[in-house]
């Protein structure tokens, strides 16, 4: 059984006096369902489930008016086995998003407060002109993604002290053992191979066998073409997929931002910009922007129509390289992808800590793989894939630019000065 940090997040929700309705969002197949149902199971006497994928019945019960005790009395009737005891009773109303008009009564749920009700919505397919009103401010919302280095640290059996012990070396700026360094730097390009869906890492702590992880993988990938298909609307459907597939490809550039030629020689943002943003919507992929000037605030320097794009889950765009990139990785040569896989675990990293991703790029002649605030400063991030962390570009932007510090990761042990600190690659994790 995998242990999830959302589990404590949940507890916390639990335990506040005044909860409103929880809305847990996030990709497909990132273990939304299954964490929820094991937290409504251990933690209440009364549970009703009710999925709108399985059961489109259930959007029965919320045609009519939406207080809450015409709810109860739809559940009563359409939902079997029911037993609504008030402040006992947790309610889990899993793929919202097949049925608008829950979402709207989620804001009426919450201000009667006898019921505790969680959502799960992976955002796919939502009409969102069929949702009379939603239910902002009366909503929490918390984001759930695939396993996270530490989860899936924690997977293979590294304790919370072993992990402790790593983020004191971090914050003390200590080399690493290398015997510990080597072992961490291992079970890394193995987290790049396998990524962090829950099916597929169980799979791998089962058996370590890397064809059934990646034909795991591929099956994802291929569900979420299915879902492109059956989701998008059908002026979209090829466009989607046509942007999924080309994410690759789009990596593999010496020059990363996203350029719609890359998907079809007549692409342009007019034709393809909607389709892209549909894949973010469902949790697939994230946008990196890129800055005018590298200063706080970052977001107010962004630049919306210059962008690179990365898979939320690396191991899923291992899986959609040819045959063998899984041996490449772990053997440390990986040709012309090497950068491109190496940017997009610091991407998925950096997204899981919550960070919006930014890079910088100018003129052609200086390009930073990501820009972060850290420790209250603008930071410089280079992402190596070996242990040769010489950079012009770090040195270039330090002196010419508004950057207070930088950040090497590489496989490389810690090392480094004041301005800029050389990181092996898996001490991203503790960049909080």
């Amino acid at each position: 059984m995998l242990k999830r940090k959302i589990e404590k997040e949940l507890l916390k929700w639990k335990n506040k006096k005044d909860k409103m309705c929880l809305v847990v969002k996030g990709a497909r197949q990132v273990g939304k369902t299954y964490i929820i149902d094991k937290f409504a199971r251990e933690n209440y006497s009364n549970y009703i489930y009710m999925n709108f994928d399985e059961m489109p019945s259930y959007k029965d019960i919320f045609k009519g008016d939406l207080d809450t005790e015409t709810i109860i009395k739809q559940i009563t009737l359409n939902v079997p086995n029911v037993n609504l005891v008030p402040n006992e009773t947790i309610i889990f109303l899993d793929e919202i998003q097949n049925c608008p008009r829950a979402r709207t009564a989620l804001k009426f749920l919450s201000i009667d407060k006898r019921f505790d009700v969680i959502a799960s919505s992976s955002l796919l397919g939502i009409n969102y002109k069929e949702v009379p009103s939603f239910p902002v401010g009366y909503v929490e919302n918390f984001e759930m993604h695939s396993l996270d280095f530490e989860e899936f640290l924690w997977a293979n059996g590294i304790s919370n002290s072993g992990i402790d012990l790593l983020r004191e070396y971090f914050e003390k700026d200590e080399e690493v053992p290398i015997a510990t360094h080597n072992k961490m730097m291992n079970l890394f390009r193995e987290y790049i191979v396998v990524g962090g869906m829950p099916r597929v890492v169980n799979e791998y702590v089962s058996t370590h066998d890397f064809s059934k992880v990646l034909k795991m993988q591929r099956d994802i990938i291929d569900n979420y073409l299915d879902d492109i298909a059956k989701y998008a609307i059908s002026s979209e459907k090829s466009k989607v997929r046509e942007c999924f597939l080309s994410i690759p490809k789009q990596l593999a550039k010496d020059y990363k931002k996203f350029q719609y030629t890359v998907v079809d020689k007549r692409g342009s943002a007019k034709r393809f910009a909607r389709s892209l943003m549909w894949l973010y919507d469902a949790g697939i992929v994230s946008y990196c922007y890129n800055l005018r000037n590298p200063e706080l605030p970052l977001e107010g320097n962004s630049i919306n129509n210059q962008f690179k794009i990365y898979m939320n889950d690396t191991g899923l765009l291992v899986a959609m390289l040819e045959e063998g990139s899984q041996k490449d990785i772990i053997d440390g040569n990986l040709g012309i992808y090497k950068g491109a896989i190496y940017e997009n675990i610091i991407a998925d990293i950096f997204n899981k800590l919550g960070k919006k991703l930014y890079y910088f790029e100018y003129r052609n002649r200086l390009e930073m793989d990501f820009i972060i605030r850290y420790k209250g400063k603008v930071t410089a991030v280079e992402v190596k894939s070996a242990e040769n962390t010489k950079a012009k570009s770090m040195t270039s932007i330090i002196q010419n630019w508004k950057v207070q510090q930088g950040i090497k990761f590489s496989s490389k042990n810690l090392s480094g000065n004041e301005v800029v600190k050389n990181y092996p690659l898996y001490m991203s994790m503790f960049l909080e």
